[in-house]
């Protein structure tokens, strides 16, 4: 292999000799980049892969021959220019016909900053970087998505290992809260750092999460943050455009922060930066959210080009919106992660606009007789949601999904299941009522997630309510995946008068999946549940 004498002669000598001091030394077809922050890494020329990021003379790429790349490799030509603020930055920059990467050193800085210009959706697959690292250097990642010596269950990407199921998937975190995750080793930490304008570009909102690491043969380090044509639950459209910065971050172990100083891309010609000059800001107040979410509201605002989003602070519900491109955005009110005001609001550069919004959804103000779960927009009280997000439906760790029977009054919504699969059979729900609370009444059933078209029918003692049309919702995997975001979806059945029965007598309802497609077990079709209430 053509890199080994070059490699063998780094790992000797411990730092690059090629590169005395902060820079660049071109040999052959690499780029040698020298940091002075302890991080030498080196970019192939004719890819735009790296093969080499050793820091404090430790190897940790993987050398087996799959690199550190835009997925599988995007075949770019790349050039490189000292530059910036007192020529302290290096800017390595790799083009294809659709996609820009970019690759910055910042002198005494044991980083690789990045980030990813497109103009159209690339065909390069799944549009991710994943640094691949050496195992050994690096052993520790997500336990969750260790899947050495295991066995695959579904697909290529869920395997049981030692009686566990594990997948890359299960490494994921919600955008919102996923601004460094990383792997390390003895005396090592390699992470990847998003910080808030990292995600400008990406899409699916505050709530949508993908792949962080995998541990196998390599130690996979993932910044899936724009990987929109990945098929995983995408519920928004590829945005084009610059995505990051992020960057790719050594250190001895401990986490960087987040809160990384990012003007200095203004100053390196960089296509798509919008600078913060060119900027505005949103302030405001939610108002009306029950205060049982006062820590739990979220402000996002989004367009075709741009999404954004902050939390309302937990004591006064006001909230300040991230600096954001000029334009018309629709701005989104959530309480928990369910939707319960928006409006449109206009951003130009340089203003500082004040907008307030409402919650106006009448769950928070209509009389249920009975409710199981809250509609928030997810199933966090429910059966397995507590373990859902980290394995897969068949773990054996999971409780038995069915058939199940629930007793209203009786049983918390923690004996509820979270998902209903039609080849695993219904949810049974039993409740009594009182006099005067017969007649026409209507069952609300919320939903966050459906999967091969999975929508709720029902049966109450005997009359079969109606098949409601197909919901719109990824095509893709989702509950397996570990993940519940969807497209939060409603579905009302009037129970017509003299169905109901008062009194002592027990009223049944059974609901079932209706789709047009099928499948076995947990790929059958399938609805995950937001909440229940009869009113």
């Amino acid at each position: 292999m053509r890199l080994l004498p070059l490699l063998s002669l780094l790992a000797s000598l411990a730092i690059a000799p090629l590169v005395s001091a902060f820079g660049v030394t071109a040999s052959g077809t690499q780029f040698i980049v020298q940091t002075d922050g302890g991080l030498v890494f080196i970019v192939e020329s004719t890819t735009g892969d790296i093969h080499s990021m050793q820091f404090n003379g430790v190897e940790t790429q993987d050398q087996s021959g799959k690199w550190s790349q835009i997925s599988s490799g995007i075949g770019a030509s790349c050039t490189w220019v000292q530059t910036g603020h007192s020529n302290n930055y290096i800017v390595v920059t790799c083009t294809t016909s659709t996609l820009t990467q970019y690759y910055v050193a910042q002198r005494n800085t044991p980083a690789i900053h990045m980030a990813t210009y497109t103009t159209a959706e690339p065909s390069v697959g799944e549009l991710r970087f994943i640094a691949r690292l050496s195992r050994s250097v690096v052993p520790n990642g997500s336990m969750y998505s260790n899947i050495v010596g295991g066995t695959a269950v579904e697909s290529s990407d869920v395997f049981l290992v030692n009686g566990q199921t594990r997948s890359k998937f299960y490494s994921a975190v919600q955008f919102i809260d996923d601004q460094v995750h990383g792997v390390t080793g003895s005396g090592i930490g390699v992470y990847m750092v998003i910080p808030g304008g990292g995600y400008e570009s990406s899409s699916g909102g505050p709530f949508f999460k993908d792949i962080d690491n995998q541990g196998a043969d390599q130690q996979e380090l993932y910044f899936c943050t724009f990987d929109q044509n990945s098929g995983h639950t995408q519920t928004e459209a590829f945005r084009t455009g610059l995505h990051g910065p992020y960057a790719l971050w050594f250190t001895t172990g401990a986490a960087p922060s987040a809160n990384i100083d990012l003007t200095f891309w203004e100053g390196l010609s960089v296509s798509g930066l919008v600078p913060a000059s060119g900027r505005g800001y949103i302030i405001g107040k939610a108002i009306g959210v029950p205060t049982t979410y006062n820590s739990d509201i979220t402000i996002t605002w989004n367009n075709s080009a741009a999404q954004y989003w902050a939390r309302a602070d937990s004591s006064t519900q006001d909230f300040t919106s991230p600096a954001m491109k000029p334009g018309t955005y629709e701005m989104v009110l959530y309480k928990g992660e369910l939707a319960v005001g928006s409006q449109s609001v206009v951003i130009q550069a340089g203003e500082r606009v004040t907008a307030n919004i409402h919650d106006v959804n009448s769950d928070d103000t209509t009389a249920y007789i009975w409710q199981i779960g809250d509609f928030d927009g997810r199933p966090t009280s429910f059966l397995n949601a507590d373990m859902i997000t980290t394995m897969h439906p068949s773990d054996s760790r999971m409780h038995s999904w069915g058939p199940v029977t629930f007793t209203v009054g009786q049983q918390g919504s923690g004996y509820f299941p979270m998902a209903v699969f039609q080849a695993i059979g219904p949810v049974t729900i039993r409740f009594a009522l009182q006099s005067g609370q017969g007649g026409a009444r209507t069952l609300k059933i919320a939903t966050s997630l459906a999967y091969a078209g999975g929508r709720p029918t029902i049966t109450v003692n005997g009359w079969s309510g109606p098949v409601p049309p197909a919901p719109n919702e990824p095509n893709s995997r989702g509950v397996t995946r570990g993940t519940w975001r969807g497209n939060n979806q409603e579905y009302i059945v009037n129970i017509p008068s003299g169905v109901l029965f008062t009194g002592s007598t027990v009223n049944v309802i059974t609901i079932n999946v209706a789709s047009g497609s099928s499948g076995s077990g947990f790929l059958s079709p399938n609805f995950v549940f937001d909440a229940v209430a009869l009113y």
